[in-house]
């Protein structure tokens, strides 16, 4: 802290006179303190703290939560030179967008151009166009809002977006747009600084606690929840630079406090107690939120104050403090606080693009090297590239050809979004896959007969037709989406003969009883069709489901249940073959793996175990409960493996989501197998 206090001895050694209303220049440079080897080395935990909760989400569960501990850095940092250049009246607009130019851009557009490079080769056409949007997105530093329009940060579909941790860079950028200009305006109507930034902090925090309780994807995306993390460093950096005297004023007793139950002999303050103690805090307080923090969380809500307050403690220790001093300002430390920007943007490309290689979830070993290769990206690109751009002459120049080539790369990645991935890359069947996508509106009669997870059973209403009405015998289809995906084939191989009554939504399996939180309709659901049943007095029953997600032994319960109303009749199907990474992704590589480019007609790659391991298990219990099992793999697969497309054009496949749903081929070849009476 001494260094701080140096350093604010002489800016208060300057006369704080009304700041001058001519337009900055440029003519001074603007004020950098002095470097604190400390701060590398919370840089280098942060760095490594989300580094290992992406390649090993399961030991390192928090690790997340080291993107906060840089936004407390960057508005500390930021605001520190913001306040010294005001106060000299040599703040400059241009030489501060210009150094933040050099700082940013030149590992990025490394790193976005590698990730255009790489995907040429490796990505299907639809997520090529991904991530063209996604170069583009970061490019213009609105990462955040692209994917905000997408899903979670923390869903499955997260980990195959190679530029997905882009989204803290873009509320990173959006602060330094909006708070110098917020700054320099209330420094010219000479407002207190430290109200304004006391405002905007406290105003973001509320909206954070009170958005992530309703949508805590816009909470963890938006700049308007997410800013306080900034604010609390720029607050740090105001009192730290103005309002130090009244900070030792507060600090001294404390520090005399502590210095009494701890030494024997403490005649007075010591100074280095609280500073110790401070430090100390706020590393525990860092690793507690890396140990009980969670993607279950309510994030970030109250729970981002454990990093974001525990940095303010670390920073506001200043150098002298024992845990700054040896272990964050250790040799060790520092470097990987040094390469942190460059590691931060390429270890997640390479993680995601090994799991979109690998069809899933790569093997730990490479994971691992994946890590290594990113430490020694960033070490290259930091000396080769980061540091020659920073430093030396020719200012100017760097700082348009960066300009430049940002805005041509977002224009490249925009464009392979627009053309839709640039599919022409492939074959024709390999465009087909891509391009491939169910109209679940109208071959599974979604919002009508299958309800989405907030409607209740009342829209089943809309689902009956005449032909509903007619004077045949009646087949019920009731489950989720792995039932409704079923009634294409139904219609086709049945509808001649029996009446098709689809009873199907979203997230909710036909076992009676069961609540499930995130489907709050679906017990009162399920409830109605059992009474259904019972009035129709159907042909036959059909349960279907995607089985792996629930306790599906709970079956029993509707079978009992069913037999008691005279049912007589029961189909249980089976799970359908589930592919790691979904069917059009395994045609995918084995497209590129075989060097006659031939996709097999039946494969074994990818197949997902789990249901595999279903199957032999359902039909043990539904021979014992007396009913008919329907097995999707045996209709589907073989000792050579599983049937994945039925022609040779690419909506021939048999399924196309890794969740195992069929396409309406899929479904007629499937239903086509079944018994008829």
């Amino acid at each position: 802290m001494d260094d701080i206090i140096g350093f604010t001895q002489n800016l208060r050694a300057l006369k704080i006179s009304r700041p001058s209303t001519k337009p900055m220049s440029g003519t001074a440079h603007l004020t950098h303190p002095k470097y604190r080897a400390d701060i590398d080395g919370l840089r280098a935990i942060a760095i490594l703290a989300v580094v290992g909760f992406h390649a090993f989400p399961t030991w390192i569960k928090g690790g997340f939560i080291g993107v906060d501990v840089f936004f407390v850095i960057s508005g500390f940092l930021i605001s520190t030179i913001i306040f010294g250049s005001l106060n000299r009246d040599a703040f400059s607009f241009t030489e501060f967008y210009a150094r933040r130019i050099k700082r940013i851009f030149p590992a990025l557009i490394l790193v976005l151009v590698a990730s255009f490079v790489f995907g040429w080769f490796a990505l299907l056409a639809d997520e090529y166009k991904q991530l063209g949007k996604h170069i583009a997105g970061g490019a213009g530093f609105v990462a955040n809002f692209v994917l905000w329009g997408e899903s979670g940060y923390f869903d499955n579909a997260a980990e195959t977006k190679p530029l997905l941790h882009l989204w803290s860079l873009g509320i990173e950028e959006q602060f330094y747009f909006v708070w110098p200009l917020l700054l320099w305006l209330a420094w010219k109507k000479r407002f207190n600084l430290l109200t304004i930034a006391l405002a905007v902090a406290v105003g973001s925090f509320a909206l954070n606690v009170f958005t992530v309780r309703s949508d805590s994807v816009a909470a963890f995306y938006s700049p308007l929840t997410r800013f306080w993390e900034l604010m609390v460093g720029s607050i740090l950096a105001y009192v730290m630079l103005y309002k130090h005297e009244a900070l030792a004023a507060f600090k001294q007793p404390l520090d005399r406090w502590l210095s009494a139950i701890t030494y024997s002999h403490a005649s007075g303050p010591r100074g280095d107690t609280l500073r110790d103690v401070q430090a100390l805090l706020g590393a525990v307080l860092i690793a507690i939120g890396v140990m009980v923090i969670a993607r279950d969380r309510q994030f970030p809500g109250w729970w981002a104050l454990l990093p974001t307050l525990g940095a303010v403690l670390i920073i506001g220790a200043g150098t002298h403090a024992w845990f700054n001093r040896v272990v964050l300002s250790n040799k060790v430390m520092v470097w990987f606080g040094l390469i942190s920007y460059p590691l931060y943007l390429w270890h997640w490309p390479l993680l995601s693009f090994a799991r979109l290689v690998e069809g899933g979830l790569p093997s730990r070993d490479i994971r691992m090297a994946a890590v290594a290769a990113s430490i020694a990206l960033a070490w290259l690109t930091y000396r080769l590239i980061e540091k020659p751009f920073r430093f030396g002459s020719h200012s100017r120049a760097k700082t348009l050809i960066l300009v430049v080539l940002m805005t041509i790369i977002g224009f490249v990645g925009f464009n392979c979004y627009k053309r839709d991935g640039l599919g022409f890359r492939f074959q024709s069947i390999v465009q087909e896959l891509t391009h491939f996508h169910v109209d679940i509106a109208a071959e599974w009669r979604e919002g009508s007969c299958f309800l989405n997870p907030g409607q209740e059973y009342s829209a089943f209403n809309a689902c009956d037709s005449r032909a509903d009405k007619e004077d045949k015998p009646s087949i019920v289809i009731w489950g989720d989406s792995h039932a409704a995906h079923l009634y294409p084939g139904f219609k086709d191989s049945f509808g001649d003969d029996f009446r098709i009554i689809q009873r199907t939504a979203n997230l909710c399996p036909p076992i009676l009883g069961m609540e499930i939180g995130n489907r709050p309709n679906c017990k009162n659901i399920n409830d109605n069709i059992f009474e259904l049943i019972k009035q129709e007095k159907p042909k036959r029953v059909v349960l279907a489901s995607m089985w792996t997600l629930w306790d599906w032994k709970q079956i029993e319960v509707t079978i009992t249940q069913l037999k008691k109303i005279g049912v007589t009749h029961i189909d249980l199907i089976g799970p359908t073959p589930q592919w790691t990474d979904g069917l059009p992704k395994q045609m995918f590589m084995m497209y590129k793996a075989n060097s006659d480019h031939s996709i097999p007609y039946r494969t074994k790659q990818g197949l997902n175990p789990n249901f595999i391991q279903l199957d032999p298990a359902m039909a043990e219990l539904a021979g014992q409960l007396g009913v008919n099992y329907i097995s999707p793999m045996k209709i589907f697969c073989n000792e050579s493996g599983c049937l994945t497309r039925l022609g040779d054009t690419g909506d021939s496949i048999t399924s196309y989501d890794a969740s195992g749903h069929l396409t309406p081929k899929g479904a007629k070849f499937l239903v086509a197998k079944f018994p008829k009476n």
